[in-house]
């Protein structure tokens, strides 16, 4: 018996590849499960783990226990089809279902001096909403048009949004028919963007931009494939709490392993040009919260270089409850002990989603990738199965002693996960009736894990 518990993409345009995380759980009524594999159209790709316990299961079925499994595989581009992807015990191979594959919609000529503005709302609050509208009716550079992707909010707020707007052909608004959350809003609003546009910027609901902001960055961007900036933190009243975001860490947007590991590139502060959208088009399924700033920096400095203006060029508002409260506790088993606890959250949602990322980097831009950037990302993809991979992961903590605080250590704790994920593994060999009460390899709260060092940096 097999079940996938993750999502599959329910399509992909012909020419993209990606890479597709698989989770779910594997047993049979009786005899052993011989070597699990992931079959993406008849290429097998071994499983990251396998037998590994479900306590969740146990009462239903005791023999489920050792049945979860997971990997993450590449899926090549493909001509307009089906691919489909199975779960292979020998010579067995049992359906997990089908990604349809699209025609690709014939490319628009871009110019290059128009900006897509790409907003995405939901409930905005109606004066922050006039105010950021109002910043970008401001700009010095009036070569912009803004495409409003609004997710599914209520209609009088979306009445209001339209109010604010209206009046400006500069403006496209257009309400999703359901929820989508803020990281498939923003897919959205790119799939929004002009075809004519060759630069595009993203825009949150509730900021105020600086006058100067879109022409500065346009100016800066060159032979680079994304400029980004720094901002002033402010509350809703304007009042500065920030004259910096850099205060306590380390800038960087240089450095792919270190962007993989924590995100340094705030989506509203930065201008990339269309090719980056089209390479990041469609977002992966990563396990756990999804950030599209994250994946749209990774993308660009994979392809090609990033630039910085080192100063203020926006006002990143601040609001109650934009930051997750305490996320990163101990796991709800409160059995669990020393390695054990915090693990599981370490790894399904702190190193897993950077695999997947890793994994659709090296499928997306594998034409452009430059050998050392290709490296660093087998290397991560490696230290989840290499010991020397591991240590090479788990050292890179040790940065912060000479200064390098980029990722602020935050590498100790994706090693933490995988140490997690051995310990889990061999412990799940005892009899059950020990194993079940300290081991779970179940999928976690998306809410349980946050990199606690990262925390702490934006809450000063």
């Amino acid at each position: 018996m097999a079940r996938l518990e993750s999502p599959l993409p329910a399509s992909l345009p012909a020419g993209t590849g990606t890479a597709v995380f698989c989770c779910g759980t594997c047993f049979r009524r009786a005899g052993r499960i011989a070597r699990l594999e992931l079959v993406v159209d008849g290429a097998r790709h071994p499983v990251d783990a396998a037998g590994m316990p479900r306590p969740d299961l146990y009462e239903v079925d005791p023999r489920a226990f050792r049945s979860g499994f997971w990997g993450t595989v590449p899926v090549p581009a493909r001509a307009a089809g089906t691919i489909e992807i199975g779960l292979a015990s020998g010579e067995e191979v049992v359906s997990l279902g089908v990604i349809a594959v699209a025609e690709s919609l014939p490319a628009g000529v871009a110019r290059s001096d128009l900006i897509a503005v790409c907003m995405a709302t939901y409930e905005p609050d109606p004066a922050l909403f006039a105010a950021q509208v109002q910043s970008l009716r401001d700009q010095t550079d009036e070569g912009w048009r803004c495409v409003v992707s609004d997710d599914c909010s209520s209609p009088e707020r979306f009445a209001q949004i339209e109010a604010i707007i209206a009046g400006d052909g500069r403006f496209t608004v257009s309400r999703s028919p359901r929820r989508l959350g803020f990281y498939r809003n923003f897919e959205r609003a790119l799939r929004m963007a002009p075809r004519e546009a060759g630069l595009i910027g993203l825009c949150d609901q509730d900021d105020r931009w600086h006058p100067d902001k879109l022409a500065t960055l346009r100016a800066a961007l060159g032979d680079a494939q994304l400029v980004y900036s720094d901002q002033h933190l402010v509350d809703a009243d304007g009042r500065v709490l920030r004259d910096t975001l850099w205060a306590g860490r380390r800038n960087n947007h240089t450095d792919l392993t270190s962007l993989l590991v924590a995100n340094s590139i705030t989506g509203a502060a930065a201008l990339f040009r269309r090719e980056v959208a089209e390479l990041a088009l469609p977002f992966p399924d990563t396990p756990g919260l999804q950030f599209h700033d994250h994946w749209l920096g990774l993308v660009a400095l994979a392809s090609g270089e990033v630039s910085y203006v080192d100063r203020p060029l926006y006002d990143y508002v601040q609001h109650r409850g934009a930051v997750f409260g305490e996320v990163s506790g101990g796991e709800p088993r409160r059995r669990a002990r020393g390695l054990l606890r915090g693990g599981r959250g370490a790894y399904f949602l702190g190193y897993l989603p950077r695999e997947v990322q890793a994994q659709a980097l090296l499928v997306r831009c594998r034409d452009r990738l430059t050998p050392a950037k290709s490296r660093a990302l087998e290397r991560y993809l490696a230290a989840a199965r290499s010991p020397l991979a591991f240590a090479w992961l788990a050292a890179r903590a040790l940065r912060v002693l000479a200064g390098r605080t980029e990722t602020l250590g935050s590498e100790i704790e994706l090693a933490h996960g995988i140490a997690w994920r051995w310990t889990v593994a061999m412990l799940a060999r005892a009899p059950a009736r020990w194993a079940r009460r300290v081991c779970d390899a179940s999928f976690p709260d998306p809410l349980s894990f946050e990199q606690r060092r990262l925390r702490r940096w934006r809450s000063r």
